[in-house]
């Protein structure tokens, strides 16, 4: 087991990274920001849409827990983690967070994320002050260090909000919500991510059972409809109101349609305000986009909101 709390490993647990140039960038940005990376050995393997057969990718997924490094952070999401979810040692991954690793990355790694809460993988919900260790939705390698349209790599908020993280400095994230929700304060575990995969893990063994939790949830090229059925199920499925709050990041890339007459994100969230139990915040810089915090999966978190300005500390 490696203890440098700056070694780094990329790894591929699910889509295919179709041109190794964005990893090779973003290892040199990563190593600039202070981390001494290494890339996995099948991270840039192709079967299909695959980073790998489902051997390899989960292969890998477990060396990468023997190995131990201070951080583990996935190239890209996509799909393919859902096909392994069943034959995880989710042990292995317990043993990798009490030995020091964090787990980094969003979109499909949300399986990831809320297998490991499910199966006690994730570390403790309280594990005291400057412990980066556990499972964090936040960046990913290939978009969000190794982008060819920055020639940081991607984001410098985005990576700087990382570093700190990584080091167990990072302690709450702000962000701007709509108006409304002046006063409210509330505690509790934080989890979700992809809102698609979230929906696609109910009713399976994978799905952590969540009470008084802080939901956050993203999503790209999903319609407004889509969206709101999803959130829905979640609802009808007596998800959403055994949560304290429900806190909604990006949706983006969705193409409108002549259909909608004025239906949109907008609208859509206004109908879930009135059908849902719990607040229902806005405003999460957190998602499929340039600017993106990280979130401890797991955490007890609060939340707290002052006018606008809204605070998760945890």
């Amino acid at each position: 087991m490696s203890t440098a709390r700056n070694d780094l490993a990329l790894f591929s647990p699910s889509g295919i990274v179709a041109k190794a140039t964005p990893v090779r960038k973003a290892a040199r940005r990563l190593k600039a920001l202070g981390f001494d990376v290494r890339v996995d050995e099948s991270a840039l393997l192709k079967q299909q849409r695959f980073a790998g057969d489902d051997d390899s990718r989960l292969a890998a997924l477990h060396r990468i827990a023997a190995e131990g490094p201070a951080v583990a952070l996935a190239t890209r999401g996509g799909y393919g983690l859902s096909r392994i979810l069943d034959r995880i040692d989710w042990k292995a991954l317990q043993r990798s967070v009490e030995q020091g690793t964090a787990w980094v990355g969003y979109s499909d790694v949300t399986a990831l994320q809320l297998g490991a809460m499910a199966h006690g993988a994730a570390g403790p919900a309280q594990p005291g002050e400057g412990v980066r260790a556990g499972f964090w939705a936040g960046p990913m390698a290939c978009e969000d260090f190794g982008s060819a349209d920055s020639d940081l790599g991607g984001d410098d908020v985005t990576q700087e909000t990382f570093v700190e993280a990584m080091s167990g400095e990072l302690e709450a994230v702000g962000f701007r919500t709509e108006a409304g929700f002046d006063g409210l304060e509330l505690s509790g575990r934080l989890w979700g991510g992809n809102l698609a995969v979230v929906q696609a893990m109910l009713g399976t063994p994978h799905f952590p059972k969540v009470r008084g939790g802080i939901l956050f949830l993203e999503d790209v090229n999903e319609h407004p409809y889509r969206l709101e059925r999803a959130l829905l199920q979640l609802l009808q499925a007596g998800v959403l109101a055994q949560q304290k709050a429900v806190v909604l990041g990006s949706f983006t890339a969705y193409r409108k349609s002549p259909l909608d007459r004025g239906y949109n994100l907008k609208t859509m969230v206004a109908y879930l305000r009135s059908v849902c139990p719990v607040p229902v915040l806005t405003g999460l810089p957190f998602g499929h986009v340039p600017v993106k915090v990280c979130l401890p999966v797991g955490r007890k978190a609060s939340l707290m909101v002052q006018g606008r300005d809204a605070f998760v500390f945890w």
